[in-house]
C-alpha cells in the first residue's frame, strides 16, 4: 500500500514518536510510507523521524490556527498527493482538516484515519461531527479511555474506532548487560541497587512523589540510588526538595540522555509515576521492551494493559507511602525483579511492539481500500 502519515508536532512529543515508528514498521513490512511533517522542525522533529529510520519525509506548512496562504499551499499539495496515495493517516487536528478538505476537493479521495494521542475529549460540535461522522473512516486510540471519550461524546461509532497501545521497537530495547560507565553516570555504586525515573521534569510526572519515597526509604535504614533522566521546569523545586531531605548523595539528576536502551540497562528497577494520565505512555512500553521490573502509577493505559504482580508493581497515583513500600518489595526480592522484567516483555513482545501495531494497522487498511 501505500500510506501517508502527516503529523503537525512542532518537537518530539509522543504522537511525533508514534508516528515515526508506524511509519518505520510498516516500511519494514513492504509498504511505500511517506511521513509529512511540519516544516521548520528539522533538528527537533525531522531529525529525530529520520533517526528512526524512516524514509520517506515531506515537509508542509501545516501552520497553526487559520492560515489561508500556508493552509492553500498544503491542500494544493495534499490535491497532488491522492492519487498516488492509498491511505492518510493524521495525528493533530491541523491535519484532520486539511486531509478531509482535501478530500472533498479531490476527485481521488481516499480513507482518512486519525490517531488521538491525547486523553482530552473531543467537543461534539457540528463541525466535529461532520468531520468525524461524514470525513474520517477509522479512528484509532491510544487508550481505552480515549475510546471511551469518543463512544460517550457519539462521534465515532464502535465499528470505527480501535485502540493500539504501544509501539515501542523490540529489537532497540532488547535487554543487555548494563553498561558500567553509565552506571556511574547514573550514579549507580557497588553493592546499592539503582532505581531511575525517565521522563521531562514536570509537575504530573510526579518526580516529587519519588523523593518522599526514597526519603522515607533513607528513614528505613535502606541503602539505594536514585537518577532522574530528563529536564523540565521543575529542575529547581525537584533538587530543592532532594536538599531538605538530605538525599544529595543519594539521588542524581542526570539531564538529557541520547542512548534510552542503555540507561535502561543501568537500572535495576524503573519508575513511571505521573500524578495523571499522559497519553500513551512512551516510556512505558520502552521499559518493558528493556525488560525493566517496572513500578507504575495506576493511571491512564497503566491499569488496561499491565496486571499488577504480573507484568509491574501499581501504584496509587501521588502515595508516596504506596510507592515506598513497593519499592521496599521490589528492592528486597531479586526474583521478583527478574520475573517481573521477564514478563513485561513477553507482554510487550505479543501485544504491544511496534511490529504488532503495524500489523495490525495494516489490517484496518486493507479492508478500508478494499
Amino acid at each position: 500500500m501505500r500510506i501517508l502519515h502527516v503529523m503537525s508536532c512542532r518537537g518530539w512529543s509522543s504522537d511525533a514518536y508514534w508516528a515515526a515508528r508506524m511509519s518505520r514498521e510498516l516500511e519494514r513490512r513492504g509498504h511505500r510510507v511517506t511521513l509529512a511533517c511540519r516544516a521548520g522542525t528539522e533538528s527537533r522533529v525531522i531529525a529525530r523521524v529520520r533517526e528512526e529510520g524512516v524514509a520517506r519525509v515531506e515537509t508542509l506548512a501545516l501552520a497553526s490556527g487559520v492560515r489561508p496562504g500556508h493552509d492553500r499551499a498544503d491542500l494544493a499539495r495534499l490535491l497532488a498527493w491522492l492519487p498516488e496515495t492509498d491511505v492518510v493517516h493524521v495525528h493533530r487536528g491541523k491535519e484532520h482538516w486539511l486531509a478531509a478538505i482535501a478530500n472533498r476537493l479531490s476527485r481521488t479521495p481516499r480513507p482518512v484515519v486519525r490517531t488521538r494521542h491525547i486523553a482530552q475529549a473531543v467537543r461534539p460540535h457540528a463541525a466535529n461531527r461532520w468531520l468525524y461522522r461524514s470525513a474520517t473512516a477509522l479512528v484509532v486510540t491510544v487508550t481505552e479511555a480515549i475510546r471511551r471519550q469518543y463512544l460517550a461524546a457519539g462521534l465515532v461509532d464502535a465499528g470505527r474506532l480501535v485502540t493500539l497501545s504501544g509501539g515501542a521497537d523490540a529489537e532497540a530495547y532488547a535487554p543487555r548487560a548494563a553498561d558500567p560507565e553509565t552506571r556511574r553516570r547514573l550514579g549507580g555504586a557497588d553493592g546499592e541497587p539503582l532505581v531511575g525515573m525517565i521522563g521531562g521534569l514536570r509537575v504530573m510526572k510526579g518526580h516529587m512523589v519519588v523523593v518522599d519515597a526514597v526519603a522515607r526509604l533513607a528513614a528505613e535504614g535502606r541503602r539505594l540510588r536514585l537518577a532522574f533522566v530528563g529536564r523540565g521546569s521543575q529542575e529547581g523545586p525537584v533538587r530543592q526538595m532532594i536538599a531538605a531531605a538530605g538525599l544529595e548523595r543519594r539521588v542524581t539528576l542526570a539531564g538529557f540522555a541520547d542512548d534510552l536502551p542503555r540507561v535502561m540497562a543501568a537500572l535495576d528497577v524503573a519508575l513511571y509515576v505521573p500524578l495523571e494520565s499522559d497519553g500513551m505512555s512512551r516510556i512505558v512500553w520502552e521499559y518493558l521492551a528493556a525488560g525493566r521490573p517496572l513500578v507504575a502509577s495506576r493511571v491512564g493505559v497503566v491499569p488496561e494493559a499491565l496486571e499488577d504482580g504480573r507484568h509491574a508493581l501499581l501504584v496509587h497515583a501521588g502515595d508516596a507511602g504506596d510507592l515506598a513500600r513497593a519499592l521496599a518489595r521490589m528492592l528486597d526480592d531479586a526474583a521478583l525483579r527478574a520475573r517481573l522484567g521477564e514478563a513485561g516483555r513477553r507482554l510487550l513482545l505479543e501485544r504491544h511492539s511496534g511490529a504488532r501495531l503495524a500489523a495490525a494497522l495494516e489490517e484496518r487498511y486493507a479492508r478500508l481500500v478494499a
